[in-house]
């Protein structure tokens, strides 16, 4: 282990957290615009940075789902760059007023938006999170210690440099966003001991890490194990539609996690459905997992156990199960949801209704794709995470979610 001293980066941070909360909103959106000019002109910096960690993680046969999730691109840094436009356009939370009102002694109370302090982001191999978490913990008023993995190392050390330069001409502490410069785990673990300076852990990655980082905590911990998401294709599906988002959901980036694990098809029209279905997945070389009713219009699927349905697969695979009807397909989806994302594909508006109610993952869907489960689509800017747990945060996580609420109590007075 290196002399990274872990407990002086919290400490710092907590002093940095100090001053961002005294920021106004403009003074944050000038910040905001500043970073993301400045990852665009360093884009080659990074890129370089970024080179460094796809060669060694081809070197160690890196799967190419987590290669796809480190890997950077010009395209890609400008994508990361609008994000932070983007949400230097949104609305402050920090300072908001709601629920003033009086009480019959005269004094008024209220709630007062105000930022968590130091949030500590534990990832992988998703360098996009450096400059996403860095951008959302600003503008809410919050440092953040990054810690990512070894695979993404160098070009979260490119994005965060890059960072602060802009946060330095603007006369802000750099210890706002920490990058933590060694992977070793001994020092993750001291990390999650810090209670004193930091507030609130946020893991982003695996099952494995995502559990490491709740069993060893001592600090709250914001909790997405996985993304076991579902497609129900009721009877009354427009076909057309169900393929459009069985296909976009499964096989556009596999290996993100609002990409569909899981297919249900309504028995009435399973066998005009999976012979579309068959066609399409052998094109585009999806492996099947299927039960017994759904194999026969497959070639090549796998008999699908009761443990498959379970399964994340974050590649192009995918579980298939015909229901007897939409009640089935409620129950199965209750069994072995994850909580994270749900879809069903009906023209059916009573049934479409009966599915929000019923269905309590972070996200549900009526005849969309489960790809639009994520911050920036669904108007949050970009996500710092995920939570599938229902306590504080629920869903992708986004300004608001960084943020809680105290009372404000305003008198003329009055005493006890």
């Amino acid at each position: 282990m290196t002399s990274v001293n872990i407990k002086a980066i919290c400490q710092q941070a907590k002093q940095a957290a100090l001053q961002l909360a005294q920021l106004s909103e403009a003074d944050k959106n000038q910040l905001l615009l500043a970073m993301a000019d400045q990852l665009e002109a360093d884009t080659a910096f990074i890129l370089a940075g970024n080179a460094k960690d796809m060669a060694a993680g081809r070197e160690k046969q890196l799967a190419e789902a987590m290669l796809d999730r480190l890997l950077l691109t010009e395209d890609r840094i400008k994508t990361l760059a609008n994000a932070v436009r983007y949400i230097a356009a949104l609305p402050d939370p920090v300072g908001q007023i709601r629920q003033m009102a009086p009480r019959p002694n005269g004094i008024q109370v209220g709630k007062m938006r105000i930022p968590l302090g130091v949030i500590a982001m534990i990832y992988e191999a998703r360098p996009n999170v450096t400059a996403d978490a860095g951008a959302l913990c600003l503008k809410s008023g919050n440092a953040v210690i990054l810690r990512g993995g070894r695979e993404a190392l160098q070009s979260s050390l490119a994005i965060a440099a890059s960072l602060h330069k802009a946060m330095a001409k603007q006369g802000v502490n750099p210890a706002a966003i920490s990058v933590i410069p060694d992977p070793d785990r001994a020092l993750l673990l001291e990390l999650l001991q810090q209670k004193d300076s930091v507030d609130l852990v946020i893991p982003r990655g695996g099952e494995g890490l995502i559990h490491f980082v709740s069993d060893h905590s001592k600090i709250p911990v914001i909790q997405h194990y996985k993304g076991i998401c579902h497609l129900y294709v009721d009877k009354a599906a427009d076909l057309d539609k169900a393929m459009a988002l069985l296909l976009n959901g499964k096989t556009q980036r596999p290996g993100v996690c609002n990409s569909l694990e899981t297919l249900l098809v309504h028995q009435a029209i399973a066998p005009e459905f999976l012979a579309l279905v068959s066609a399409a997945f052998e094109e585009q070389q999806v492996e099947v997992f299927a039960c017994d009713l759904s194999l026969p219009y497959f070639t090549g699927a796998t008999k699908a156990d009761d443990a498959q349905f379970d399964t994340e697969y974050l590649r192009l695979a995918m579980s298939v199960k015909t229901v007897a009807d939409y009640d089935e397909a409620v129950a199965h989806i209750q069994r072995h949801s994850s909580g994270h994302t749900e879809v069903i594909c009906t023209q059916d508006i009573s049934t479409a209704q009966r599915f929000l109610k019923q269905i309590n993952s972070a996200v549900v869907m009526v005849n969309a794709s489960s790809r639009f489960s994520d911050g920036g689509e669904l108007g949050l800017g970009a996500e710092i995470g995920i939570s599938t747990s229902k306590l504080h945060a629920y869903g992708p996580m986004g300004l608001e979610s960084l943020t809680t609420e105290k009372y404000i109590v305003i008198g003329d007075g009055q005493t006890r």
